[in-house]
């Protein structure tokens, strides 16, 4: 929705801007493709500006004026937010985000000082909430993003007192800086500046003044010319609270009669209504559209009557920002805050969700010709974070069914480009991102820059003209960006500049140094480093030939300028501002050709100190210093004449015109009473001889809004014999882009109003080709001496798959014709490509992808394989593709598959993919490895609960899926600093130390890492037993970590409760599974035993015996839960009854029998045939690879020295009673056993 321009006029600090109603709204972008310009478009008019002012710099003065339908400057965004200063006139800038966002003024009268402290001061830098320009029929996105005003404040001082001494009481020069600009101290004055003779007489304008009464509080307004030949102005004056960062008042004012007097609207649009932004259709001026302040409702009010009347409708989202469609009035996207796009065909009264999860400003109409329904629209939307689709939906009707995917695949976030004729996307594979482009809505191919650019970044400055120029950050680039162009399709790149400067933007977004020249076709001008110095240059063939510009031969005073090139040149500031739609640095007009106002510097490089203002009358080959200090440049009547109006921290009244291109400058007062400027409109259309300056007598008054009516200034209509032809040249050289130009123009000596039926009138001849109408080809690089040569990567002689046997191609000289050049004949012969026949030739060059550029896949799942070929008859080549799991296609030729190629594959694996090209010259072969796989839901770290020391024992991690694909396990063991990293699901450690150790496991698996930790008990001596339990606490047993550790606590208790023996000396581990085990281990009394073997066994012998005479006496019971009693018996691992032998538990003691046979089964099966698949891990699940034993009733004690071997317990084995499901299918569990056995020692 509408930015605002956020003013804070200090009574030093006086910010000055100029509005000439020029509405230009981009949306967003990012380290991705960008672009300057997002909707169609081919010139800009004069409509609504809507700005956002950074006032944390210190508020200065003008930032210079919006330029309706003449300038472009580029900026590119991040990714989220591309920007684009750009000219008037081009069709990349016409691509209105919004039409139209309403003029916004802000000011903050805080921190005022004293007259006396005045003077020197720094430009407030502007901050625009993504804006872009629109023409005529245009689209528009209205960002709504309201954003805090900041200032910093800088020590003043006052400018020369020869200069001050010469203006007004009321008036002061001061020095002002732009973004990059800091301004010199003043020097100027009116009589020196003409040095003819005495001063003239106080020259008026006819003006009216006009008092907001009320408002005095409100810091922001917006305004809106309702359009050409219309008297209807709408001004919107609100009171933002920057700590509650919301708009806490509002009024609506409308003027009929141009702003002489405004009438107050609050009562039509409900006296509680708080207003926060105004639109307006662009393709119908008289309908105007509010916008509540959602803090205290949601709702838009609508007139279709140039804001006489109003109806309010609810909303229930939040709109962030806006974009109308091109051709239908009434038609409407909506963004909100939940991600959420909305669409209206009847402006706004209803609404109807269209998609979710949408790419903020990554959203289009169709343009008409291209796409095939007028209510098509173009949509990035988000599936996880870091990949998105390209998705067209139909307007009234987005459903799964009618959605569009034009790309096959995903893309990265924020990198949908629809600008014109093209389509942009970017996909990252293998840590590079590769760039695709659809030109005329055909296939995706990615762009072809110089084989080892290597971007870094990349944005898209312009697609005007059939072709695309393309800012790149290249791998050895950090500060600039070498500017490449494209042949028609939007494929072939070729370097047009290098090192072109580069800045960030408020919003992050990234600015460029060029600048296109209105009215020029073919006209740059940029900022190159060289030699860590900036220089400015010049183009008139679209970046063919540069050269730096010629300085002025003289000064202001006459004096001679001593500047020899090339050490010495003029150079001009292209960041104008922040906000890329005001401009006091750099301006030109589509009506006014020739004619270039610029602030810059003379000498070896671009400075900001010692800043001047220069204009060019002959498109920029000759330059005239106008100011030596910078001045806000407007141009009036379509550039018959300009007004200047000076940067000053006090209240002004007066301004400057000139009618004779700068020449000659005279002085008028446009009120008695000096005012502080916040900002100027202009009417809408070419005439532009009404102006409305607001602003304030103090920071307490009310808003003044001062009317100017030019009119009165000039005596009569323009005729025939009142203008002149110019012929366009370039330092003498009359053929530009391949054709000779004549332009009429107004006479410096007359002064006359040429009026709204004026337009500028050309006369061309075409031009003989000459070598410099062409630039080089893609893989060509040109020498010093100007010829074209191949790259040392490139092969000249490679065909394109597109070539077919029997058709023809055209075969590169190395040279190619300058997009819209139109010279004819001359050495056009030899410099055009050469039609030939297609030869036949064996394939080359074949690419085997994924459509999302990775190189894993979810089991599955469709997986979509793009096969592309560089070189051969595609039309004759047969594509054979072999997934690697005994399925394979083929397909007769390469077009049959430009959509991809799908297939699924159901076994989690490795998989080499192969492509084969083939026909009867050869054959071409491509590889991937896929790593299919699926999700690690669960690991299980199987390890004893006690271990005797200086024993090597087995630590397993048990997977869940047991095949998840290529696993890494990472083992962190007791007090090791550095980890255990191994292959396999399983390691041998031995514990030298008693004591207790922390044993955890990481595993990953994709981009899935699960642990596991356990504790082991390291003692030298020990005795173990298995403990049962009756069967009605497997009805309460969950087979959770939590709850076995409780209930291993309880059943410690019963068993020190029934028996005596010391809490130090007994361990209980409840074992997972069903039916509910345990294990209990006796440790030795080091002062009985005194570390002994023979006293360690008789003494544990003795507390075993005790153990087990209570437990076979039924002694050892414990309550779960009330009426839930448990006794815990004696396991016996003989074939008699494991429990006991009474009927109760018969059924128990089977079950536990049948659990160990079926364990050992298993474990027999799968030491006897595990093997590996291909590209995965099967990994035995058991603790070693000996024959596990178990104890009877009566262990012996363990001992080092022991002749009898150490035998581990079963490790946990994902075995089901019944078969096991494959790959990520979970299985459907019948019985659990308790496979998470601790080791015994026999």
């Amino acid at each position: 929705m509408n930015g605002e321009v956020i003013f804070c006029p200090k009574w030093h600090r006086a910010f000055w801007f100029l509005l000439f109603a020029v509405p230009c709204f981009l949306h967003a972008g990012e380290a991705e493709i960008t672009c300057r310009s997002c909707q169609p478009g081919s010139k800009w008019r004069g409509k609504e500006l809507l700005l956002k002012f950074h006032t944390s710099e210190s508020a200065t003065g003008f930032r210079g004026q919006v330029f309706g339908n003449s300038e472009r400057r580029f900026g590119a965004a991040s990714a989220e937010t591309p920007r684009l200063s750009c000219a008037v006139g081009s069709a990349e800038c016409a691509r209105a985000r919004v039409e139209y966002p309403e003029t916004s003024l802000k000011r903050n009268t805080r921190d005022l000082r004293a007259k006396g402290e005045l003077g020197q001061s720094e430009f407030t830098q502007m901050k625009v909430s993504n804006v872009s320009t629109s023409g005529q029929k245009k689209n528009g996105r209205v960002e709504g993003v309201r954003r805090r005003a900041r200032r910093n404040s800088h020590g003043d001082k006052l400018g020369s007192p020869r200069s001050a001494q010469n203006q007004d009481r009321g008036e002061a020069t001061g020095t002002v800086a732009g973004r990059r600009v800091t301004r010199s101290e003043l020097r100027w004055s009116g009589e020196e500046r003409r040095a003819a003779g005495p001063r003239q007489e106080e020259l008026k304008l006819n003006s009216s003044t006009f008092a907001l009464t009320g408002d005095s509080s409100h810091n922001q307004a917006m305004v809106h010319w309702s359009g050409q030949n219309s008297s209807v102005i709408l001004m919107l004056t609100k009171l933002f609270d920057f700590n509650l960062n919301s708009v806490t008042e509002s009024s609506l004012w409308r003027s009929t009669d141009y702003g002489a007097t405004y009438q107050k609207l609050n009562d039509k649009v409900g006296a509680k209504t708080i207003l926060s932004y105004l639109y307006v259709s662009p393709n119908n001026k008289r309908k105007i559209m509010l916008l509540t302040d959602p803090e205290v409702e949601s709702s838009l009010l609508i007139s279709s009557d140039e804001g006489a009347t109003y109806q309010k409708y609810r909303l229930n989202f939040y709109i962030l920002s806006l974009l109308f469609h091109p051709e239908q009035e009434d038609w409407i996207l909506a963004y909100s805050h939940d991600q959420k796009l909305y669409s209206s065909v009847e402006f706004g009264r209803r609404w109807q969700l269209v998609h979710e999860r949408v790419a903020p400003n990554r959203f289009y109409w169709s343009k008409m010709g291209l796409d095939k329904e007028p209510g098509l629209i173009h949509l990035e939307t988000s599936i996880t974070e870091g990949q998105a689709l390209y998705v067209t939906c139909k307007l009234q009707n987005c459903t799964d069914a009618n959605k569009g995917k034009p790309f096959p695949g995903y893309i990265d976030p924020n990198s949908l480009v629809v600008q014109d004729e093209y389509v942009f996307v970017q996909v990252s594979a293998g840590g590079r991102p590769i760039y695709y482009v659809s030109a005329k809505r055909d296939v995706f191919t990615p762009m072809k820059l110089p084989k080892y650019t290597l971007p870094k970044d990349l944005h898209v400055i312009s697609t005007d003209e059939n072709r695309v120029v393309a800012a790149v950050r290249e791998w050895n680039q950090n500060e600039t960006y070498n500017l490449y162009v494209s042949d028609t399709s939007g494929v072939y790149y070729t370097l047009a500049l290098e090192n072109v400067v580069s800045s960030m933007g408020p919003e992050g977004n990234v600015m460029v140094d060029l600048y296109e020249v209105a009215g020029i076709k073919g006209m740059f001008l940029a900022n190159k480093r060289t030699d860590n110095q900036v220089k400015t240059y010049i183009t008139y063939n679209r970046g063919r030939d540069w050269r730096l510009l010629q300085a002025p031969s003289k000064d202001l005073r006459g004096n001679s300028i001593h500047c020899v090139l090339p050490y010495c040149s003029l150079h001009l500031h292209l960041h104008v501002s922040a906000n890329p739609y005001t401009s006091g640095n750099i301006a030109s007009r589509d009506s006014a050709p020739g004619i270039i106002v610029a602030s810059g510097s003379i000498g070896a490089e671009l400075t900001t100190s010692n800043v001047s203002v220069f204009i060019t009358s002959d498109a920029g080959n000759t330059w005239r210093q106008i100011f030596d200090e910078e001045y806000a440049v407007l141009y009036l009547d379509q550039g018959g004449a300009l007004v200047a109006i000076r940067h000053t921290p006090l209240p002004i009244r007066h301004l400057w015109l000139s009618f004779d291109e700068g020449r000659q400058w005279n002085k008028y007062s446009f009120t008695n009473t000096p005012l502080f400027v916040d900002g100027v409109l202009g009417e809408p259309g070419e005439e532009t001889l009404i102006m409305t300056i607001f602003g304030h007598v103090s920071h307490r008054s009310e808003w003044q809004l001062v009317k100017i009516d030019f009119r009165s200034i000039f005596n009569r209509r323009c005729i025939e014999a009142d203008y002149q032809t110019w012929h366009l040249h370039n330092q003498g050289e009359p053929c530009l882009m391949g054709v000779k130009r004549i332009y009429r123009k107004l006479k410096p000596t007359s002064r006359c109003v040429m009026g709204k039926t004026y337009s500028v009138t050309m006369t061309s001849a075409p031009c003989d080709c000459t070598e410099a109408d062409f630039e080089c080809d893609y893989g060509f690089e040109r020498r010093t001496d100007g010829k074209c040569t191949p790259a040392f990567w490139f092969h000249p002689s490679s065909m394109s798959r597109s070539c077919t046997t029997g058709m023809t191609f055209l075969n590169s000289t190395g040279y190619r014709k300058v997009v819209s050049n139109n010279c004819t004949a001359g050495v056009s012969a030899e410099y055009t490509a050469r039609r030939q026949q297609c030869p036949i030739q064996a394939p080359k060059g074949l690419h085997l992808v994924t459509s999302e550029g990775s190189l894993t896949a979810v089991l599955g799942t469709n997986v979509t394989f793009l096969v592309f070929l560089e070189e051969g008859d595609g039309a004759r080549t047969s594509i054979t593709l072999d997934f690697g799991d005994g399925h394979a296609l083929t397909y007769s030729n390469v077009s049959s598959i430009e959509d991809g190629i799908k297939h699924i594959y159901k076994a989690v694996g490795i998989y080499r993919v192969t492509a084969t090209g083939e026909n009867s010259l050869g054959s071409e072969t491509a590889m991937l490895y896929l790593h299919v796989t699926c999700q690690l839901e669960y690991i299980h770290l199987s390890a004893p609960f006690v271990a005797v020391r200086n024993k090597e024992v087995n630590l397993t991690a048990v997977l869940w899926p047991s095949q998840v694909g290529t696993v890494t396990y990472i083992w962190w063991i007791g007090n090791n600093t550095e980890p255990v990293i191994t292959l396999e699901g399983s390691v041998a450690y031995t514990f030298s130390r008693e004591g207790i150790n922390t044993v955890t496991v990481q595993v990953s698996a994709g981009n899935t890492i699960l642990q596991d930790r356990k504790t082991i008990a390291v003692h030298e001596y020990f005795r173990s037993h298995l403990l049962a339990f009756s069967s009605n606490l497997d009805e309460h047993n969950p087979d959770i970590a939590e709850w076995r550790l409780d209930v291993s606590r309880v059943i410690k208790n019963s068993l020190i409760q029934a028996t005596g023996v010391r809490e130090d000396q007994l361990l209980v581990t409840v074992l997972p599974g069903l039916p509910t085990a345990a294990e209990f281990f006796l440790l030795p009394d080091k002062q009985i035993t005194e570390g002994k073997p023979e006293k360690s066994s008789a003494h544990l012998d003795q507390l075993s015996e005790l153990l087990l005479s209570a437990l076979n006496q039924n002694l050892v019971q414990f309550t779960l839960r009330p009426g839930v009693q448990v006794t815990v018996y004696a396991a016996h691992l003989s074939a008699a009854p494991l429990v006991d032998t009474s009927e109760n538990h018969s059924g128990s003691a089977m079950l536990m029998l049948l659990s160990v046979v079926v364990v050992g089964l298993a474990v027999f099966v799968i030491y006897k045939f595990k093997r590996k698949i291909p590209g995965l891990n099967v990994y035995a699940q058991m603790q070693n690879e000996k024959e596990q034993e178990m104890s009877p009733a009566n262990p012996t004690v363990a001992t080092p020295s022991s002749q009898q071997d150490l035998v581990h317990s079963l490790e946990i084995l994902d075995t089901e009673f019944n078969s096991r499901p494959i790959g990520c299918m979970k299985p459907h569990v019948h019985v659990k056993f308790s496979t998470e056995l601790p080791t015994y020692i026999v």
